[in-house]
């Protein structure tokens, strides 16, 4: 199975599957955060929006993993990272997080930047050990403590 991270297009056949991933991946959190995670919202058409305004990289037919990349001002937003339950443990998210890295360098962004929600400490330590810091904490709308922190990857 080839393993190489591939650019996902907006009409790839793959994007039910992405979409399906990301709800497998991301279940744990039902009942875990609140506000509910946007995934409830993501639907076929906005995984094939995102693929053709921004960026979907994957690993695996059908595939195993998956990183949604955003640009924004001085950055590169890191999001929607999703391992299959399967194939955790064996180095997936942190090939899609160099592949963020390259791409950020190759659009000449100096940081790589995510959000977790603040529950999820386990995900902080996962991605501090891919050398994100915490930069920040932000509320949802209509919540008045932190729900999410923001984590930050200084490629300089």
């Amino acid at each position: 199975m080839n393993l190489s991270p591939y650019r996902v297009a907006p009409d790839s056949p793959q994007i039910g599957a992405i979409l399906s991933l990301i709800r497998k991946s991301f279940a744990f959190m039902d009942g875990r955060i609140d506000p509910p995670s946007s995934m409830h919202r993501l639907t076929e058409k906005a995984v094939a929006d995102h693929a053709a305004r921004h960026e979907i990289w994957a690993l695996g037919t059908p595939p195993l993993a998956v990183v949604f990349l955003t640009v924004k001002p001085g950055r590169l937003y890191l999001g929607k990272l999703a391992v299959d339950a399967g194939f955790r443990g064996q180095g997936l998210a942190r090939r899609l997080v160099a592949q963020a890295e390259a791409r950020a360098r190759a659009l000449g962004l100096p940081v790589v930047e995510l959000e977790t929600r603040v529950e999820l400490v386990e995900n902080h330590a996962a991605f501090s050990k891919l050398g994100f810091v915490q930069t920040g904490e932000t509320a949802h709308p209509g919540f008045d403590r932190p729900t999410s922190i923001t984590m930050q990857k200084s490629l300089a």
